[in-house]
């Protein structure tokens, strides 16, 4: 079990709690926290170790190299995320008697905003690759939209569900969102000028689900083909009219106007502002010094 940490700990502890019921060995992964998070994980009994931040995919895959894990099975695990007593029920009964062909397992999550269960929009069910045996799951380096890819095996998956529910105020929910709009400027700048080797290990797998697949493949040759100046606005309107996210509710349409529409928008603004930084410049040196040096991004 690995669980990524920096400042969770209005999290950890459900999540560990939770965790417990399936695991004793977890190994949570500090980003240098400085609140109450590691005293709180060590006090369940966790591994705590610290390395530095880069991103989801860097710091997953520091684990997997560095922590000497040596379970059959790994599990992915967010702070601010736990398993319905179903989901338990379902890994504690299946797991054991899995056959030896099985490589990874996929999980249906569900994701709650403000005690709302996000059930439309697209939002629903959320398929993810979260569990799967030991060396045979590798995990996409990118900024954003990372997924777990398995080899030298099949996959299967659970009925029942884990759960994404944040406990944190609106105003930490749009710091968040605007660090991430930088990523996703960087992933989208590259679709364009291809200026770095993007990792797509989803796309060549044999393994991956079609929603995954699917999802990456509109973003990429639709999504990034569309102008920046319309696109935020179409993804919003198809969300929440044709894929019916208006009957979410009323913290249902908060979730869906900040997520798919102001989120977007933010990134398609940092977007447009890199490339009249760049002043017509869009050689690889270029945009690379850009990044680190207005944005904090290096490159790996």
């Amino acid at each position: 079990m690995i669980i990524l940490t920096f400042n969770e700990q209005k999290h950890i502890g459900r999540c560990l709690e939770n965790m417990r019921q399936i695991s004793d060995r977890i190994y949570v992964i500090d980003a240098f926290s400085t609140d109450k998070t590691v005293s709180i994980a060590e006090s369940y009994g966790a591994k705590v170790f610290q390395n530095a931040w880069v991103n989801h995919a860097h710091q997953f895959q520091w684990a997997v190299d560095n922590c000497n894990i040596d379970a059959s099975w790994i599990m992915r695990m967010d702070a601010d995320e736990y398993l319905e007593p179903g989901l338990v029920q379902e890994i504690k009964t299946k797991l054991p008697d899995m056959p030896e062909d099985v490589a990874g397992i996929y999980l249906k999550r569900k994701v709650l905003f403000k005690g709302k269960w996000i059930r439309y929009g697209g939002f629903y069910p959320h398929i993810l690759m979260r569990l799967w045996r030991n060396g045979k799951g590798h995990i996409e380096q990118r900024w954003m939209d990372e997924h777990i890819v398995v080899t030298g095996g099949r996959t299967v998956h659970f009925k029942e569900h884990m759960v994404d529910y944040n406990l944190n105020s609106i105003h930490w929910w749009v710091n968040k969102h605007n660090n991430y709009a930088i990523k996703e400027m960087v992933e989208l700048l590259n679709i364009k000028y291809q200026f770095f080797e993007a990792d797509d290990l989803l796309m060549k797998s044999d393994n991956a689900v079609g929603q995954a697949k699917r999802k990456r493949f509109i973003k990429e040759k639709i999504y990034a083909a569309l102008s920046p100046a319309i696109r935020a606005s179409i993804y919003f309107l198809f969300r929440y009219i044709i894929r019916f996210g208006f009957l979410d509710g009323y913290r249902g349409f908060i979730f869906h106007f900040m997520q798919g529409y102001w989120y977007r928008l933010l990134v398609d603004v940092n977007f447009n502002e890199f490339e009249r930084k760049l002043n017509g410049d869009t050689g690889k040196e270029r945009m690379i010094a850009l990044l680190k040096d207005d944005y904090n991004i290096v490159l790996q």
